[in-house]
């Protein structure tokens, strides 16, 4: 067994390397005055300065956070109303059915998600841009939600409910004052999760993306193509600390509002 755990952990110790280490060293370059990702000359905060004097990339940052915001509140909201409605499904083959549909969305590749959008704004006139990016992040933000709330809402005891309503609850209490405030931590879940995959989406994006708006991925990929520049590695080591700080917020939550639930179980 001993060898076992220090097997396990030599092993996650070198899958952790191969993840992070060629993040930590783009942020490392971010701090390099010489220009280059071959030789560190000196510190400086000079690329991040240039960051922030370019308004054209503000603005693309500020259409990101609004995008991502906007398409996890409205998935989440969408998402719940579909977790409650395969949870309580009254036939099995339909529930099943809801289900598989869920899941192929999450299966699917992005870039046929993407096509798929692309054709369908073409063919019915909506024009690339804001809305048409807000509605494919949405669309692929649902079913992670809806994995992440129905977990929650099946580990609740159907006698919660049944004594909710003998007490004389209606549907509306039972399901505000009973039900929500149960799965809550699943519901913060599902919004974390799904403004996370809304920041770091580039494969749908960039097919509904049009001319005069597009988000940070599509942005650093463009300029990517343009050549390495330290400005791709101080807008990505902004990007990455953006991220851990949700990760970071996410997990204090799940862990405050645990022994709540634990309470409620008992």
């Amino acid at each position: 067994m001993k060898k076992m755990s220090k097997f396990s952990a030599v092993y996650l110790t070198v899958v952790f390397f191969i993840l992070y280490a060629p993040i930590f060293y783009l942020i490392f370059y971010s701090f390099n005055s010489g220009g280059t990702m071959y030789q560190f000359e000196g510190f400086t905060l000079e690329w991040y300065k240039e960051l922030f004097q370019d308004s054209r990339l503000l603005i693309i940052v500020l259409n990101t956070i609004i995008i991502a915001l906007l398409s996890a509140t409205i998935s989440t909201i969408i998402g719940v109303a579909g977790a409650l409605a395969i949870a309580y499904s009254k036939k099995r083959r339909v529930k099943n059915t809801l289900l598989s549909l869920n899941n192929v969305l999450i299966v699917s590749p992005d870039v046929i998600i993407g096509a798929s959008f692309l054709i369908l704004f073409t063919i019915i006139g909506i024009k690339l841009g804001f809305i048409s990016v807000l509605i494919s992040h949405i669309a692929f933000c649902v079913p992670i939600v809806v994995l992440m709330v129905l977990p929650k809402i099946e580990e609740m005891s159907p006698t919660m409910i049944y004594a909710a309503l003998d007490l004389g609850a209606s549907r509306w209490d039972v399901l505000s004052k009973v039900v929500l405030p149960y799965i809550t931590p699943g519901i913060f879940a599902g919004f974390f999760m799904a403004l996370t995959y809304s920041l770091d989406d580039f494969a749908v994006t960039f097919f509904v993306t049009g001319n005069g708006f597009t988000t940070l991925s599509v942005e650093i990929y463009s300029l990517a193509r343009r050549g390495v520049s330290l400005n791709i590695n101080a807008l990505s080591t902004l990007l990455f600390i953006f991220t851990m700080i949700l990760v970071i917020g996410y997990y204090y939550i799940s862990k405050r509002n645990r022994p709540s639930g634990m309470e409620v179980r008992k």
